[in-house]
């Protein structure tokens, strides 16, 4: 009898053993996974900047994408990665109350720094700090491209990889770290909730973009003597609309990422699909909200303005505006709220514009304004359901006031560090091309090759 029962508790072991392997292995490859369809974002945004560009400018365009995500990789790994784990408290490098944050754990945990040699190479032992840190990795890169659109066509391009820089590894990291990560105090005192990153990734890149706008300036012939805008077409709106639909498919490797799958690997919330908050998620709800996400922001569009530019864009508004519930609404809801987003969309775009911005593909909008509208949103319709589950002491709740703090923050955490980069900047002569630069095309000046090389029709170039 005591044999049989040896054996028995031997084989539950092993049961359990490859178990634990399995869900470390499935933690492992979902996030993996997430890594590529998150380029797609970026190939996306590519497509979508250069067909936005006329042709005297694609490559540089393009360029200026393709710099910005391969500087993003090593200054988040050394950089941003460390700050999103020690900053959660605020300033002050102190630990929370789940423990998961502080200058101690930061150097523990982040690649490249203290005792974090042991997660570097083959080591069998962890099976989530590197395809966790992709993910977060492409999150910064993402910040990046949604800032790149607004600036094309007149933006030196060393002074924009500083700004991606600044932003991917700096402004929207401590966004991050105080309102979306369990220590954080966002998320502790107000009760901040922003599930799928409509404030602390969309807002932030936003506001930054129309920092560094102010001090950028419009392209010469955006703006007539009275005020007045044109129409600068870029050369190819098909190229465009395949590019916003290209960063469609990457959001829903984006939001993904989003979730904390169980696994031995990681320290927390290791027993249930998960929010970065603790809360219950599932890829289901997600695939309910995001579908009709994209098509209330479509519809939206559709109905004011017929514009194939705008609906494409309000495909992004749409799941930028519910990413903060995703794992809250109903898919009525979030199909609501995403139609109001594509209805306002072209509306606060041309009210920008209209105050001397030239954001050239509206990320300051569709980006900025709607992920604010999607941070306040959750609030109005989702007060009173808990922000954070398995904290030390009274569990927040989301409310109206928290998320409206948690929008100004992002608001300013965007805001302030783009407009003192790009001011500085500025004065040392590193934000914007020369006239005769612009006005003889990036490409012609800044690139050894041309786009297209057969030549550039007089009339894809009209007059300045």
């Amino acid at each position: 009898m005591e044999e049989q029962l040896a054996e028995l508790a031997a084989q539950v072991a092993a049961l359990k053993g490859a178990s634990a392997v399995t869900n470390s292995m499935f933690a492992e490859t979902f996030y993996y996974l997430t890594i590529p369809l998150m380029v797609l974002i970026h190939a996306g945004f590519l497509a979508y900047e250069m067909g936005s560009s006329r042709l005297k400018n694609v490559l540089s365009s393009g360029v200026k994408n393709i710099l910005a995500f391969a500087f993003m990789i090593p200054a988040f790994y050394f950089v941003g990665w460390w700050v999103y784990w020690a900053f959660p408290t605020g300033l002050t490098l102190s630990a929370g109350p789940a423990g998961i944050s502080g200058a101690a754990y930061a150097s523990s945990i982040a690649l490249g720094w203290g005792d974090a040699a042991q997660y570097m190479g083959p080591n069998i032992a962890d099976q989530a700090s590197g395809v966790f840190f992709g993910a977060f990795a492409l999150f910064a890169a993402t910040t990046a491209s949604i800032m790149s659109g607004a600036v094309i066509e007149r933006i030196q391009t060393v002074g924009f990889v500083i700004l991606a820089i600044v932003l991917g590894t700096f402004a929207w990291v401590i966004a991050a770290a105080w309102g979306w990560h369990a220590d954080g105090w966002l998320v502790t005192k107000f009760g901040v909730h922003d599930f799928g990153a409509a404030g602390l990734v969309h807002a932030v890149a936003g506001f930054f973009g129309l920092g560094v706008l102010i001090n950028l300036g419009p392209r010469i012939g955006k703006f007539n003597a009275d005020g007045s805008a044109n129409n600068i077409a870029g050369h190819n709106m098909p190229l465009t609309l395949v590019g916003l639909m290209m960063i469609i498919v990457g959001f829903f490797g984006f939001l993904m990422a989003c979730v904390i799958v169980p696994g031995e690997s990681w320290s927390w919330f290791a027993d249930k699909p998960a929010t970065i908050y603790g809360t219950p998620i599932t890829l289901s709800a997600l695939s309910f909200n995001i579908l009709m996400g994209v098509a209330g922001g479509i519809i939206g569009t559709w109905i004011f303005t017929k514009d194939p530019f705008w609906m494409m864009s309000g495909a992004l508004a749409g799941i930028i505006s519910t990413a903060s519930g995703l794992d809250i609404y109903f898919p009525g809801m979030t199909f609501i709220i995403a139609f109001g987003a594509g209805a306002i969309l072209a509306p606060c775009a041309n009210w920008l514009q209209n105050r001397g911005i030239d954001d050239a593909v509206g990320a300051v909008t569709v980006h900025g304004t709607i992920g604010l509208y999607g941070v306040i949103m959750l609030g109005v319709f989702a007060s009173g359901w808990p922000a954070l589950q398995g904290a030390a002491g009274e569990v927040p709740t989301i409310s109206l006031w928290g998320q409206i703090v948690g929008a100004v923050v992002f608001a300013l955490l965007g805001f302030v560090p783009g407009y003192v980069c790009s001011w500085i900047l500025k004065k040392v002569n590193m934000l914007r091309i020369p006239e005769a630069a612009e006005l003889a095309g990036m490409d012609t000046v800044k690139v050894p090759i041309q786009g297209y090389p057969e030549g550039i029709p007089a009339s894809a170039t009209p007059a300045e």
